[in-house]
């Protein structure tokens, strides 16, 4: 079950996430999606993130950690960051997870109760402040060469997206919609990893693009 926090708990972390030593540390949950399978790992969308607020902000020094992995489902990632001994002072953090879990018909009772459990392990790493969790949306394989336009792919995408945004608006959680941008994956193969499956260099750059203002605003940058 999510854990909600009072306002003026909430608020009263947030005035002591002071950046030490102006180092602000960025956790990144999730799959494929996160890991950048099929592209470099600085062309990954959380180095690129990294990168971006580096380059808008030359007096701090950003520190990304990815746990994460191609194939993971939700369970596979609860029982990687049950494994980590993950300190609670992170400033922000970004959890994308469940392409695998359609991928493999789990049933998606499975995943909204993992879903909830990985969201409440994310806010406990950033001294269980919600405001500092940005979810993304899975984005849609179903425009891809592997995907082949597959209308059954979309609409299971679109039932899990339609859970995730939900279950963020009800608990005041920040929800990025990546996936309109991968559904241009046909029409613009520069999207497309070699792979012919997962998202290009290009695409995560597009993705920064949505989350750069998204988090600024949340680091107070």
């Amino acid at each position: 079950m999510l854990t909600l926090l009072g306002c003026s708990a909430t608020s009263k972390i947030e005035e002591n996430l002071q950046h030490q030593n102006n180092v602000i540390k960025i956790l990144s949950l999730g799959d494929s999606y996160t890991i950048g399978e099929s592209v470099c790992e600085k062309c990954r969308f959380p180095e690129q993130l990294k990168n971006a607020l580096q380059e808008k902000n030359t007096d701090k020094e950003f520190i990304i950690k990815v746990i994460a992995k191609t194939g993971w489902t939700t369970t596979n990632l609860i029982n990687a960051i049950n494994n980590e001994n993950l300190s609670k002072g992170f400033d922000l953090v970004t959890l994308l997870i469940g392409v695998n879990n359609q991928f493999q018909r789990l049933p998606f009772s499975k995943f909204k109760n993992e879903f909830s459990i990985l969201v409440d392990k994310a806010i406990l790493t950033v001294q269980s402040s919600k405001s500092r969790l940005v979810v993304l949306s899975i984005p849609d394989y179903g425009y891809t060469p592997f995907g082949n336009g597959s209308e059954t792919v979309s609409k299971d995408i679109e039932k899990y997206n339609n859970y995730i945004r939900d279950f963020c608006t009800r608990n005041n959680i920040t929800f990025s919609n990546i996936t309109t941008i991968t559904k241009t994956g046909l029409s613009n193969p520069k999207l497309v990893a070699n792979d012919g499956l997962h998202p290009s260099t290009i695409a995560y750059t597009e993705f920064v693009k949505l989350l750069l203002p998204i988090v600024s605003q949340k680091l107070g940058l």
